[in-house]
């Protein structure tokens, strides 16, 4: 048996994944639903989440849409909180140097775009779609892996601008010293937020209700480190939004 939930771990709030796991664990066992003891930390987020084995992962909502509908069941998307945004949605802030004259995504036509991977909703996919709605196209000159390494690539000067997952920036503020030479000039449109999923063939239902009781049961202590309010079950519909072009395979040094 596998969970795992990678999205937003890191040193500073495993502990607080731990004991959300901990509660979504006993409320699985108590629904008849077998259970690891413990999240897997060893595993690749795309390995995990193609294990046929696999209790309870959390899924970006592009590599989803991309490779995973159909072969996983979907649960329900994770709800941050984040000002703006839908019930279940997140979106990507757009951030350049803090000493960058640019205000808006529209002084940024020549800017050096880093992102984390081709296949992430909020590092590459949302903040192409939503410069396309602005007749405009980014300038693809890094992938750096990671949400924080893009973070501090902007931050460093090896890239001029980055789209960093709103729920991650809000981390990064916290605990990313990087986060202090960059500055916010705007954001993505939202989409569905890090969903919940387990293997293909569940009923969502039980799993659902145990993410919801464990959520409500965090102690104030761990539900103010993770920022995570509630599980929303989204309609389908939700899920249904292009695929964007494929990052261009020669990302700068």
């Amino acid at each position: 048996m596998f969970a795992s939930l990678p999205m937003y771990d890191r040193p500073e709030n495993a502990a607080a994944h731990d004991a959300l796991w901990i509660l979504i664990r006993d409320g699985l066992r108590a629904r008849g639903l077998a259970a690891p003891e413990a999240l897997d930390r060893t595993v690749g987020h795309m390995e995990g989440w193609a294990r046929s084995d696999l209790v309870l992962g959390q899924i970006c909502n592009l590599p989803f849409r991309a490779r995973f509908r159909g072969r996983v069941t979907l649960i329900g998307a994770s709800d941050y909180g984040l000002p703006g945004a839908g019930p279940g949605e997140y979106y990507s802030l757009f951030i350049v140097r803090s000493d960058d004259p640019a205000r808006t995504l529209e002084d940024c036509a020549t800017h050096r775009f880093a992102y984390n991977e081709g296949l992430s909703n909020s590092g590459w996919g949302a903040p192409v779609g939503t410069a396309a709605t602005l007749g405009l196209r980014l300038n693809p000159a890094l992938q750096t892996g990671a949400h924080v390494q893009s973070l501090r690539a902007v931050a460093e000067g090896r890239a001029d601008l980055a789209a960093i997952d709103a729920v991650t920036f809000r981390n990064c503020q916290r605990w990313e010293p990087a986060t202090r030479a960059v500055r916010v000039i705007g954001r993505s449109l939202a989409s569905p937020g890090q969903s919940f999923i387990t293997r293909a063939g569940q009923d969502p239902l039980p799993y659902r209700a145990a993410i919801a009781d464990a959520i409500a049961a965090l102690p104030p202590d761990h539900r103010d480190c993770l920022g995570l309010k509630r599980i929303v079950a989204l309609p389908e519909a939700a899920y249904a939004l292009p695929l964007p072009p494929e990052p261009p395979a020669r990302p700068a040094p």
